[in-house]
């Protein structure tokens, strides 16, 4: 990928031309660029529990065209034996991760589509599914210019700006979510200083975020994720900004384990912490981040993921989980694609639905 491919981002998850499903295998990054074709059910599912796609938005994008693709495997011009099979495809994939609300919310549109024309031939509805599914991913791009257009009203030229995880680019479609302001803003002339935390246990700020600034030509600093308190105290940090995988009605939001964090510090530090996501990460029917299903993953992504030789002994216990959740009394703002909500959240985001 060249600057400008990077900047504005590469089609990580797309449909190709003969209706495949292609993806950029993000576990093999930055040192290698591998596309995987995924054709099957287990295909798919493994690209999602594995991450080899993720980020809340490519995880939608990557489930409209899996559920696409399976349904046009579907051997049948019985509605009913039709609906039932893509019934199963979908409750499969929606097992794959729980806690990203991107993954459910596409799946349950696809299959909205497919309940909507019953009657209608269902060749033909496999060609609205092919249309729908491209539509959703044209949608995160418009997405993902406006998200980055109201972000970047939140800072100026020569901010210092943390972020953990990676919620640019290869997370969702063009410019990316938290990365989107400081890639639109590059386009436009202006100039940052990012610090990326590494975002342990599986590195993606350091493997992604880092990698996308930095082809982007972006002034991109890595850091340990124990290291982000010492540079907002050396007055580096102007703003925080971090995606989402799901934000409950009252501005709970459930990001990448270690994001609470990074808001707790800021907060310490009077420093401004924003969460920038598109509106289908906000899950209206989850009252509070206690009702966020947060998933647990194995052991050895801790121990061993990395490493040449296991850096903790094999009986030694781990508590893995893949996210925690921001209390919202922590958040300066949750900023969409409709525009930006301030507290209280439970008013503000409610009326992007009205």
């Amino acid at each position: 990928m060249n600057k400008q491919e990077m900047a504005a981002g590469a089609d990580n998850v797309t449909l190709s031309e003969d209706g495949k499903l292609v993806i950029i295998d993000q576990t093999k990054l930055p040192n290698i660029t591998e596309y995987l074709t995924l054709e099957t059910a287990e295909d798919i599912f493994d690209a999602i529990f594995e991450l080899k796609v993720r980020g809340a938005p490519a995880i939608g994008i990557c489930a409209g065209y899996g559920i696409y693709v399976l349904a046009r495997s579907i051997d049948t011009e019985d509605y009913g034996v039709f609906l039932e099979k893509f019934r199963e495809y979908k409750e499969y994939l929606n097992s794959s991760r729980p806690t990203a609300v991107n993954l459910s919310w596409a799946l349950n549109r696809m299959e909205a589509l497919v309940l909507e024309n019953e009657g209608t031939p269902v060749t033909e509805i496999k060609d609205l599914l092919e249309a729908e599914s491209r539509k959703i991913q044209e949608e995160d791009i418009a997405m993902c210019r406006a998200i980055s257009e109201f972000g970047l009203t939140l800072i100026k030229d020569g901010d210092g700006i943390l972020t953990h995880c990676n919620a640019g680019p290869l997370a969702t479609s063009r410019y990316g979510t938290a990365l989107g302001p400081i890639l639109l803003g590059k386009e436009k002339g202006m100039n940052f200083h990012v610090f990326a935390d590494e975002t342990r246990p599986l590195l993606q700020g350091a493997r992604l975020t880092s990698y996308e600034l930095s082809k982007a030509g972006v002034d991109v600093t890595l850091i340990c994720d124990n290291m982000a308190s010492m540079v907002m105290k050396n007055g580096w940090v102007q703003a925080c900004f971090v995606g989402c995988d799901r934000v409950a009605a009252n501005g709970d939001a459930a990001n990448k384990i270690g994001t609470s964090g990074v808001a707790i510090l800021a907060k310490h530090y009077g420093i401004p912490f924003y969460v920038l996501g598109p509106t289908s990460t906000i899950d209206l029917n989850c009252k509070t981040g206690a009702d966020i299903e947060i998933e647990l993953r194995n052991p050895d992504e801790i121990k061993k993921k990395f490493y040449e030789k296991p850096m903790a002994l094999e009986e030694v216990k781990c508590y893995n989980p893949a996210f925690d959740v921001t209390d919202n009394s922590l958040i300066a703002g949750i900023v969409t694609e409709k525009g930006i909500c301030r507290a209280p959240y439970t008013e503000s985001l409610a009326k992007l639905f009205e």
